[in-house]
C-alpha cells in the first residue's frame, strides 16, 4: 500500500444546484489482496484490492449493515448512477441531498429482499428477450 498525502488537500467545487467544496486529501495505491478499512465512529467500511478490479463494498445485505451502512441505488437528473452508503439514522439528510440536487433513488440495496426482488426482475427482463 502506497499513499501520498496531498498538503494542503486540493479543493474543488461539485453540484448544480447547490455547490459542495470537497478536500482530496490524498491518492491510496492498493496492490491485488490489499485492504483498507475507514472508520466512521463505530461503523466500519472496508475496500478490497483484487487482481481483476474491487470489491468496492462488504456484502450489501450482510457485514455492510452489521456496520451501519445501507447501500442504495440512485440516478442524477443527467442519467448517471451511483451507489450511496447512508448511516443509519440518517435518512434525513440523505433526503436533503437528493432533493437539492435532483436524485432519485432507484431502489435500496440493502435487505435480502430488496436484493432478492432485483433478482427476480433482472431475471424476468433476461428471459424475454
Amino acid at each position: 500500500m502506497e499513499f501520498s498525502e496531498n498538503k494542503p488537500p486540493r479543493t474543488f467545487t461539485v453540484g448544480v444546484e447547490a455547490s459542495r467544496e470537497i478536500r482530496d486529501c490524498g491518492t491510496l495505491h492498493l496492490e491485488p489482496d490489499e485492504q483498507v478499512t475507514f472508520l466512521l465512529g463505530e461503523s466500519e467500511y472496508d475496500v478490497v484490492r483484487k487482481d481483476w478490479g474491487f470489491y468496492a463494498t462488504p456484502s450489501l445485505n450482510g457485514r455492510l449493515l452489521d456496520n451501519g451502512l445501507h447501500a442504495v441505488l440512485v440516478r442524477n437528473r443527467f442519467g448517471k448512477f451511483y451507489v450511496f452508503l447512508v448511516e443509519d439514522g440518517r435518512t434525513g439528510e440523505l433526503q436533503r441531498y437528493l432533493d437539492e440536487d435532483q436524485i432519485s433513488i432507484v431502489t435500496w440495496l440493502d435487505t435480502d429482499e430488496a436484493l432478492d426482488d432485483l433478482v427476480r426482475g433482472l431475471a424476468l427482463i433476461d428471459s424475454s428477450r
